[in-house]
């Protein structure tokens, strides 16, 4: 979504990202987690004003660790602009497949996804709490040339 700057997650951001992360996710994120995630150079943590996201790379492979939208912002591609980002991000770090957890119940999530080109994989039993449900893996990866 061209109306929303999209850039890196700085220490100032973290206080509103927690914010959001409070707002949506029954077992949140600390502030200091997020701190130690940001400033690892091999992750990538990205912000706008109405959500972030946030990626772990190691050997080429990405795992996408949080995506969040304040409610008030939803439905206005603020998720795809995010996720499209950080995929580019990613292929900068040499990141030639994605994986990320979706609640089994968010159905919403899971269709952006499969929009993007994830596939479902798996199911991790359990993965999620408050409440308990399932999480279904997902996965992206394309051939280099």
């Amino acid at each position: 979504m061209e109306q929303f700057q999209i850039r890196e997650m700085r220490e100032t951001d973290i206080a509103q990202v927690e914010a959001i992360e409070q707002e949506i996710f029954s077992v949140p994120w600390s502030e200091k987690s997020f701190l130690s995630a940001c400033t690892t150079p091999e992750n990538i943590y990205l912000v706008c004003l109405a959500g972030y996201c946030g990626l772990w790379s190691v050997l080429g492979e990405g795992n996408i660790t949080n995506m969040a939208v304040a409610e008030k912002y939803r439905r206005n591609g603020v998720a795809e602009a995010l996720m499209k980002e950080m995929e580019e991000r990613g292929r900068q770090k040499d990141v030639t497949i994605f994986f990320l957890e979706v609640r089994e119940s968010n159905d919403a999530a899971r269709r952006l996804y499969e929009k993007m080109g994830y596939e479902q994989i798996g199911v991790r039993k359990n993965f999620y709490e408050k409440p308990a449900e399932n999480a279904i893996i997902m996965s992206k990866g394309w051939r280099t040339a």
